[in-house]
């Protein structure tokens, strides 16, 4: 990056930071817990805002550019989720003036069953927290040539003061400027890559088509298949249910609003711009696809794996095979461009596929040779055309853009962990009595150590496949088991606490199992149908058990 991308990226970040800051300056000393009074668009946005982490526009695009735009389908179930809540569990949390959702759970189940659930949501978001730690680490690690382990360092610990230091009013105050940031640079990028394009937009659209790359919609049932449209509003549905309705990352952003009405027009908000967003992201990647069709890319995105793989043979002979492949396609993209040949298209496809493959083959190389390089590098793609293609002070923008969305949405995230820890938890179970001043003082003790926790596992978080789908895995490991004690909750009132509680401590071992089962290629069956299962299984589970101490209470009232 050159001196003015320096300028723009810090210039973005000291603003936002100072503005949060000076924002809440008169708020008061247990401003961990922000007050009741954003209006319907200010809720919106935060909402956006915590889910849109660097992830998405780090992680989306590089989806995109090796699968196309499928993705999107994954986000279907949103608005139907969103109409959901609104009417069924908003109403329930504002009547019942709760700062956390599993407050709700104790007066309907009791206290083990309350804190079991805030443990398996702490375990979760404590998780996901550390991916969204590792994405803006990999943006510094490529920039600045840093090693990876000390850049999870520096992103943790700087998010970490952030939320130190502001709380959720600061955190709501800035996410505002956030999205706008996010909005403009991401519209700019995307003009700009169109605008580099060597055809016009059409012609574009055209070519990616052909090459596979923008079937959005697969209505193919294949329960082995990550994104269809069933898994989307079945799997999809039920996650955005548990993620919206029992994560409190995303529940206290919806309760800050100033009443009920404002707060469920805040996640209709959401459901509506969500899906547009997300497919707009998409068709970024989808243009940079076609962008790297006329501009050589390298094997590897990854920059650590040329240095220290260029003097090894099976690099050096994959890297000539792709060489080769990449001036035939360039002969047949001007077969195609001259003379609109099917037959070169075709070639065209052909020595992609190619291309992948050695792609796909460098990775076993480097699992084999270089194991403490990150071998999937969908996550470098997009930064890699940011860095070598945009143009200067953009480039700076665009950074500050993944950055700042690592800032929202982390620090909402240590911020709801730290909450639920101390009022879930700490203040529930060890201190009814305590003072505001040792409540944030609690709360800035439990902010560290999730941002502990999450720094440690953004240290592993190479162990998966694509950034954005570790989080929606993650999600799903717990989420279904979450949302089906909420929706015994809400609707079946004669299924009581121990039953719930036994049915929790049945369920999730059962569907940690059947993730594990398919990641070994024992069974088939994809993440998104985690959550309906778990849902399911627990209302299944518990109406059982309860049918079986209803049965037994009877026998002793009898006897």
């Amino acid at each position: 990056m050159k001196n003015l991308d320096w300028i723009v990226l810090i210039s973005v970040l000291v603003f936002i930071v100072v503005y949060g800051i000076w924002k809440t300056r008169k708020a008061s000393s247990t401003s961990f817990l922000s007050g009741k009074d954003n209006p319907w668009w200010m809720v919106g946005l935060s909402i956006m805002a915590t889910q849109a982490s660097a992830i998405t526009f780090l992680s989306t695009p590089g989806q995109a550019f090796h699968d196309g735009l499928g993705f999107v389908q994954f986000y279907f179930g949103l608005p139907l989720a969103m109409v959901i809540l609104s009417i069924f569990v908003l109403p329930r949390f504002f009547k019942m003036k709760v700062y956390t959702a599993y407050e709700y759970l104790e007066k309907r189940f009791g206290l083990p069953t309350r804190i079991l659930t805030a443990c398996l949501f702490l375990i979760q978001r404590g998780l996901a927290a550390g991916i969204t730690i590792f994405a803006p680490a990999i943006i510094l690690s490529t920039i600045l040539g840093w090693n990876l382990l000390y850049t999870n360092l520096v992103i943790g610990i700087t998010v970490i003061i952030y939320t130190l230091v502001g709380g959720t009013s600061a955190v709501s105050q800035t996410q505002k400027q956030q999205m706008i940031v996010i909005f403009v640079g991401m519209f700019l990028a995307f003009y700009l890559i169109v605008n580099g394009l060597p055809m016009k937009f059409g012609e574009a659209l055209s070519l990616a088509g052909e090459m596979g790359k923008l079937e959005a919609v697969n209505f193919e049932f294949d329960l082995n298949n990550r994104y269809n449209i069933w898994s989307a509003f079945l799997g999809g549905t039920f996650l955005f249910l548990s993620y919206f309705g029992t994560d409190q990352s995303q529940v206290q952003r919806y309760l800050t609003g100033k009443s009920l009405k404002q707060a469920r027009l805040g996640l209709l908000f959401n459901g509506l711009f969500k899906i547009p967003m997300q497919f707009f992201i998409l068709l970024t990647g989808v243009m940079v696809f076609i962008f790297f069709q006329f501009e050589k890319t390298p094997l590897h995105f990854n920059p650590m794996t040329e240095v220290v793989l260029q003097d090894d043979a099976e690099f050096i002979e994959i890297q000539d095979q792709y060489n080769a492949a990449y001036d035939l396609k360039q002969q047949a993209i001007t077969d195609w461009k001259i003379n609109d040949s099917q037959e070169a298209l075709q070639d065209i496809i052909m020595f992609e596929k190619q291309e992948t493959q050695l792609r796909d083959d460098l990775k076993t190389v480097i699992q084999t040779k270089a194991p403490t390089i990150e071998a999937n590098d969908k996550d470098y793609v997009f930064i890699y055309y940011i860095l070598n293609y945009l143009p200067t002070g953009i480039v700076g923008l665009l950074i500050a853009v993944i950055l700042s969305a690592a800032m929202s949405s982390t620090s909402s995230e240590l911020n709801a962990l730290a909450t639920t820890s101390v009022v879930d938890i700490y203040k529930r179970n060890f201190a009814p009595n305590i003072s505001d001043k040792k409540y944030l003082a609690a709360s800035r003790w439990f902010t560290l150590f999730w941002g502990a926790v999450a720094i440690f596992f953004a240290v592993n978080a190479s162990l998966f496949e694509n950034l954005i789908q570790a989080v929606n895995i993650i999600g799903s490991l717990f989420y279904g088991t979450i949302l089906g004690v909420f929706a015994i909750a809400f609707l079946f009132p004669k299924i009581g606490g121990r039953a719930t509680m036994t049915s929790i401590l049945i369920v999730e071992p059962i569907i940690i199992l059947l993730y594990f089962l398919n990641e070994y290629d024992k069974i088939e069956l994809e993440f998104l149908w985690l959550n309906p299962i778990g849902c399911l299984l627990m209302i299944l589970v518990a109406t059982i058990v309860q049918g079986g101490i209803g049965g037994v209470e009877k026998i002793r009232s009898r006897a």
